[in-house]
């Protein structure tokens, strides 16, 4: 009998996921993510400079709109810094979010002629999302470290700060998770795909982005606003940085629990319509 190097076998059942292949694959999921960095701004004049301009503008506008405009309170902090850290941790969920949402339709064509673990291709937008936000990030702590050096008092950096890998993975894991839940949804209802970038930003108004949680008066809309899983990743993200906002275990923990669910969600449906997919698309 001849060994193979490769052996393809039919999926059994939605939970039959084979995660040594997904490692075994590493090689590609790098080349992917070389791609989704490289070649999409390979041929712009300004080319990573990109992912500052957003982040400048989007900022900028909020400042004008619901800083000067709305007088939203920013909790007594810079509101250069309170938007632009709101900012730069949610780009990063809605950048993983939108770019997995799109998996199976856009990549239609591959996915139909060449076999790669499918799981490989979601992955690697979420991975080059992080060089994205790490080049934002850089620029928010530029422009943290210029207000510290100035000795802006209401700035007070804490201990929690040690928690940013953990909120950078669920954010990431939320993205993927959402993402790769509507991809496989959208295989099949087509509308859904209309309504994912109206619902981001809509989400984005119901997380603390824009205004902290204490200006939110207790009732049902905070409690509605605190069951969001991603309102204590914000919170927490400028509680670390800014000292402003609010932080709690159980939050984090309810936070990460629901990530953790959606995420296996996503993957056992996304999983689940791979084997048949290619015949609805």
């Amino acid at each position: 009998m001849q060994d193979y190097d490769l052996i393809i076998r039919p999926k059994r059942h939605a939970f039959d996921i084979n995660f040594k292949e997904i490692w075994q694959y590493r090689d590609l999921l790098a080349m992917f993510v070389k791609r989704d960095v490289i070649t999409v701004y390979k041929q712009t004049i300004l080319g990573p400079i990109w992912f500052i301009v957003q982040p400048i503008l989007t900022t900028l506008i909020y400042i004008v709109v619901f800083g000067n405009i709305a007088k939203i309170s920013t909790d007594g902090t810079p509101m250069v810094l309170f938007y632009l850290s709101g900012v730069v941790i949610w780009n990063y969920f809605a950048e993983s979010f939108n770019q997995t949402s799109d998996t199976f339709t856009q990549n239609a064509n591959i996915f139909g002629k060449v076999y790669f673990p499918r799981l490989i291709m979601p992955m690697s937008k979420v991975v080059s999302g992080l060089i994205k936000f790490f080049i934002q990030l850089a620029f928010f702590l530029a422009v943290y470290a210029y207000y510290l050096i100035k000795g802006e008092p209401s700035i007070q950096p804490n201990l929690t700060l040690a928690l940013l890998p953990v909120y950078i993975a669920i954010m990431a894991m939320m993205g993927m998770g959402m993402g790769i839940l509507f991809t496989s949804m959208t295989t099949k209802y087509r509308d859904l795909k209309f309504l994912i970038t109206f619902g981001v930003q809509l989400l984005m108004y119901a997380t603390p982005v824009i205004y902290p949680m204490s200006t939110v008066p207790e009732g049902t809309m905070k409690t509605v606003l605190a069951a969001n899983p991603l309102s204590p990743i914000v919170e927490g993200f400028k509680y670390a940085f800014l000292g402003s906002g609010s932080f709690s275990w159980s939050a984090l923990g309810y936070s990460a629990s629901v990530t953790a669910v959606i995420l296996i969600i996503g993957i056992v449906v996304f999983h689940k319509t791979e084997r048949n997919f290619i015949d609805t698309v």
